[in-house]
């Protein structure tokens, strides 16, 4: 692991001026402090929106009154019994949502992550569909059920205006949009154009990939690309529109997007992290859109709050904006 960087964190917002985007809260480690001390540190760099990976009870329960918007994961091997039946669907919320939806502001709830393409694909519509029956008797019409997906649905992604989706994920992917359209919700997206610089990088620039070009890398018919960023979030635009779902209906969320700080020689380092997640903030608060969406909501959450230990060694424990001790491994707040 790399010695944390001295430099200090930028200045933080005022207090109670919540900075409109996400960190995710990954446990995958023995090492992290206790959910409150961790929620403290979400309070004082002003992170105004966190996602869980699951409900964990512990983050739940420190969460409580925090005015931090959540995120919260449904794991992947519990789609299958909440997809069975509306009264699956009732069990895991009574058991995981409920008992905190008096003191939580619950944005999204995310039916899996990345499970598309795999054994609980064709699960994922119909447990949706019973998580919203489920959340409209209780009178929770304001949170989103979406679920969230890496970019490996795609089959074609270059150049974005060429996008298909993949055949093996093709088809859970279409009823999880024709259930977003209904209610004109976003489907959450992993968007990590640091794997695609990193298996590359004779043929993606790294300033492309940084958010740091000051020219037009790629230009795809009338549209013109500074950044890898935009270019695969429109990459799923486009898919989405060969399947007839447009902006209007499904928008795009990006449920994680980061950077590792070492792990990987050059490719990582605190200095590239810092660069890529700060630029990434910077776009998501701009509420530019991208090229094919200009203006276009797009939430944002960076990956992750902490380096995680238990991950398989290398670039995979190093996302993280702070150590477990809580000092920050660089700049981005």
């Amino acid at each position: 692991m790399v010695l944390a960087i001295t430099t200090m964190l930028l200045p933080i917002a005022i207090a109670g001026d919540k900075i409109d985007i996400g960190v995710c809260y990954g446990m995958v480690a023995d090492n992290l402090p206790p959910a409150a001390e961790v929620i403290a540190l979400y309070k004082k760099y002003s992170i105004g929106k966190l996602r869980l990976f699951d409900p964990n009870r512990d983050a739940l329960r420190a969460l409580k009154g925090s005015d931090i918007d959540v995120t919260l994961g449904v794991k992947n091997e519990d789609i299958p019994n909440i997809a069975a039946s509306v009264d699956g669907a009732r069990s895991w919320f009574t058991t995981n949502l409920q008992p905190y939806t008096n003191d939580i502001t619950f944005a999204f709830v995310s039916v899996g992550n990345e499970a598309i393409p795999g054994e609980f694909a064709d699960s994922i519509a119909p447990a949706m569909k019973n998580l919203q029956s489920v959340l409209s008797d209780d009178n929770l019409n304001g949170v989103t059920v979406t679920t969230s997906v890496s970019t490996a649905v795609l089959g074609t992604s270059f150049p974005p205006s060429a996008s298909v989706f993949s055949d093996d994920a093709k088809g859970a992917i279409v009823d999880v949009l024709n259930f977003l359209t209904i209610k004109g919700s976003p489907l959450m997206v992993n968007v990590y154009p640091y794997f695609a610089y990193a298996s590359d990088p004779v043929h993606v620039r790294q300033d492309y990939a940084l958010f740091t070009a000051t020219d037009a890398v790629v230009v795809d018919g009338n549209l013109t690309y500074h950044n890898l960023f935009d270019a695969m979030v429109d990459a799923v635009y486009w898919a989405m529109e060969k399947e007839g779902v447009h902006n209007h209906n499904v928008g795009v969320a990006v449920s994680e997007s980061g950077w590792p700080s070492a792990g990987k020689g050059n490719f990582t380092t605190p200095k590239l992290a810092s660069t890529y997640n700060k630029h990434f903030k910077q776009h998501i608060l701009s509420k530019a859109g991208t090229p094919k969406r200009p203006g276009a909501h797009i939430e944002g959450f960076i990956f992750a709050m902490f380096n995680e230990d238990l991950k398989p060694a290398g670039v995979e424990q190093n996302w993280g904006l702070f150590y477990p001790n809580k000092k920050p491994v660089y700049p981005v707040f």
